[in-house]
């Protein structure tokens, strides 16, 4: 009697107070805590989730009924390369047709701060997708979309690449006390806007040719506002080791956590290394260090040519870099050392095994999107020259990086890394839609399918992990990771970003072949209490909002 009593109380004090606006009935809760999960109802008024509870449902102004599927807080993508593609299409369909209610950007790029140099210059090397820049600091570009109309939710670390283009332009230097000085005061400006941290990309031109204690100082800024230091490590294969060590010590010596974006094993040589990295991270957290990482669910990567030629040879910019390619001199040697297989750079290409494992995706030259979908070593017969020539040649011809695909890691690998407890997820991929700008060049599989992927394939049919696990790692995990309050969580109070999904059919339908296919299984999603997708499809709605980090307005000048 007294248990009935106790559970009883408990279900009215879970009850709103009044008549809530929307009820989700008769659903799976998974509340994003990693608790089992339960049948229940979550009510929603406004943009807020009022309560949170099981048996019968409360009455409301609206109530559906989700037959049994889950209900889950909305899904953080830990790394979206949504910048662009928000802009001129602000419905997010890849992502939000998953159940991703937040994108996170900032790898060494963010669209702030900008000068007027890096203004003209973003505009001239734009691709398929084309828009003028009106912004020039961070939060002003976050501000805009949310101005504009976007279905998700948007927020973003500044990017140590921008802030270092801002003050030394795209050449290998090292800044003067005074530079670093006011790159610090930008790392800080932007996080008194909004910004989570500052994030890194380190095996890139012109980041690479920062020192460790260029980063743990605008880290220190970072830190100082509750900011984490995320990175695109200088390796993620023959130097993976004392890549970790390095942001190990940078999160040390800043007083900040720190997370690996898309951490993997690349290359075959490396797949065995696992065991290692883990061990390194797992003793670090043990000393009380936040460190953590994210991953996308797939074998191969994707970034450009950039990526399989010397940092050298690209100082000073995309300009500079292509001139120096036009000298047979400079030429030669660019090509005994991607020839080199013990080059002291990330050379992805070397690491795919084959020029047969390096995709094509994305040229801005129509003459040259003939070859999108062909691989390196197809072109490179096709053309009658070597894999290293067909490279150059191309990003000559284009007169860009060329996107790329690398196919680099263990499948085993990666079903091992979405069972660890530290572990969020990321596309590392825009949000498209299956139309229009978007199918003049072709994605990475990613773009489309990720999460799906990760609930589908991993949760579901490979067992993995359990539901409940997994989505914590998509929702509350990453939330507390960025310091971001009242999201990732089904709790009375926080913003009613809800996803409602069928874990027994959720599937990826996107393949390196036909990437434009969207994901199944997510039924209707909420962004800030607003329905953006209804019976599988986008409704229209702009929900979205600019989400900042918890450095506003405490930063210290």
């Amino acid at each position: 009697m007294r248990l009935a009593l106790l559970a009883a109380t408990a279900l009215t004090l879970a009850a709103p107070a009044a008549a809530a606006d929307l009820v989700l009935a008769n659903g799976l809760i998974v509340d994003g805590s990693g608790s089992a999960p339960y049948p229940g109802w979550v009510a929603i008024t406004g943009d807020r989730i009022e309560a949170v509870g099981r048996g019968k449902p409360p009455a409301a102004t609206r109530t559906l009924d989700v037959h049994g599927q889950a209900i889950a807080p909305g899904f953080v993508n830990m790394l979206s390369w949504a910048t662009e593609s928000l802009i001129v299409d602000g419905r997010a369909q890849s992502d939000i047709r998953q159940g991703v209610t937040l994108e996170v950007m900032g790898e060494g790029w963010s669209m702030g701060p900008l000068n007027p140099a890096m203004k003209t210059l973003a505009e001239k090397r734009q691709d398929d997708i084309k828009f003028p820049i009106t912004w020039t600091s961070l939060g002003d570009y976050l501000t805009m979309l949310e101005k504009k109309g976007i279905a998700p939710n948007v927020a973003s670390f500044v990017g140590h690449t921008t802030v270092r283009v801002h003050e030394l332009g795209e050449g290998d230097v090292d800044p003067t006390p005074e530079q670093l000085a006011r790159m610090q005061g930008l790392v800080r400006a932007a996080m008194n806007e909004g910004a989570l941290g500052l994030g890194s990309s380190m095996i890139y031109a012109p980041a690479a040719y920062a020192e460790t204690p260029e980063l743990i100082a605008l880290a220190r800024a970072s830190a100082a506002c509750g900011g984490m230091y995320i990175s695109h490590m200088r390796s993620e294969g023959d130097r993976i080791e004392a890549a970790v060590d390095e942001l190990i010590e940078i999160a040390r010596a800043s007083g900040g956590p720190a997370e690996i974006w898309h951490m993997k094993m690349s290359g075959q040589k490396n797949w065995g290394k696992l065991d290692t990295i883990i061990a390194r991270i797992e003793a670090a957290r043990a000393q009380g260090l936040r460190i953590t990482a994210n991953m996308y669910n797939y074998t191969a990567g994707a970034t450009g040519l950039d990526a399989s030629m010397p940092l050298w040879v690209q100082a000073g910019g995309l300009e500079a870099w292509i001139e120096r390619l036009r000298d047979p001199a400079i030429r030669a040697r660019v090509k005994a050392e991607m020839m080199d297989e013990n080059a002291s750079w990330e050379n992805l290409a070397r690491r795919a095994g084959s020029p047969e494992n390096v995709l094509l995706l994305g040229f801005r030259n129509p003459g040259l999107k003939p070859l999108t979908g062909k691989t390196l070593g197809e072109v490179a017969r096709m053309r009658g020259t070597s894999p290293e020539d067909t490279a150059i040649d191309l990003v000559i011809e284009d007169g860009s990086r060329v996107g790329t695909a690398y196919f680099l890691m263990d499948e085993a690998n990666v079903k091992r890394q979405t069972a660890l407890p530290w572990m969020s997820f990321g596309s590392d991929a825009a949000a498209p839609s299956a139309e229009g700008v978007f199918l003049l060049s072709q994605d990475h599989p990613r773009a489309y399918g990720n999460v799906a992927r990760l609930l589908g394939h991993y949760v579901r049919d490979e067992k993995t992990t359990s539901l409940a696990e997994a989505v914590r790692r998509l929702t509350s995990l990453p939330a507390g990771n960025l310091g971001i309050r009242e999201r990732g969580a089904l709790k009375p109070g926080y913003f009613a970003d809800v996803v409602v999904f069928d874990p027994a059919t959720i599937a990826d339908h996107a393949t390196f072949a036909k990437p434009a296919q969207y994901a199944t299984g997510v039924a209707q999603v909420f962004v800030n209490g607003v329905q953006v997708l209804k019976d599988g499809e986008p409704t229209g709605a702009a929900a979205g909002r600019f989400v900042r980090g918890p450095g506003v307005g405490r930063c210290p000048g």
